[in-house]
């Protein structure tokens, strides 16, 4: 029981801490899951990422539910997901019930420009964290470079998903390459 408290209290703060959602909770669930507590390794945290993008969901909720799941099974996933998500409901329920006279107000108006510019800087802080644990080869920086182009030239509705997907690809056909070569020795 108290490693299912400890996943409710820590993915509880995690929801309650960092602004932004997404991309931005990463460094948080980094520092918490992968360096204080110890729960995956660095390789596991990218591999958790890339799972949680690839499945439907919010990249929070899908790694709570992973993380939970590995430490305490269901009911760890379960509590870790809850906590997760309730920081985010009390807060949305708060500011609906104020929210036309909430934007008004000039003060909450430049905070939320503030949080959107560090936002800003905490996805691109989990991204050059990524950036140093991927393989230097020119297989590496031409997916980066063509993801990067593709993302910032190209204006189309399901472009991210479509990422996703060739990323997947490519890994899958690395991953059977690599198989047969190894198979054949």
């Amino acid at each position: 029981m108290n490693k299912i408290f400890d996943l409710f209290l820590t993915f509880f703060k995690i929801g309650a801490f960092t602004f932004g959602g997404g991309y931005a909770m990463v460094p948080l669930i980094k520092e918490d899951i992968v360096e204080k507590k110890g729960w995956l390794s660095d390789e596991e945290m990218l591999d958790m990422i890339a799972i949680a993008e690839s499945t439907p969901g919010v990249i929070a909720v899908n790694s709570a539910t992973f993380v939970g799941y590995k430490i305490a099974g269901f009911w760890g996933s379960f509590f870790a997901t809850l906590g997760v998500i309730i920081p985010s409901f009390i807060i949305i329920l708060l500011i609906s019930l104020f929210f036309e006279d909430f934007l008004e107000i000039e003060v909450i108006a430049n905070l939320f420009r503030g949080i959107r510019a560090g936002v800003t800087v905490l996805i691109l802080n989990a991204g050059l964290k990524f950036y140093r644990q991927i393989p230097r080869t020119a297989y590496s920086y031409f997916l980066i470079a063509l993801a990067f182009g593709l993302s910032v030239f190209v204006e189309f509705r399901y472009l991210s998903l479509l990422l996703i997907l060739f990323g997947f690809l490519l890994g899958l056909i690395g991953q059977v390459l690599k198989n047969k070569k190894e198979g054949s020795k």
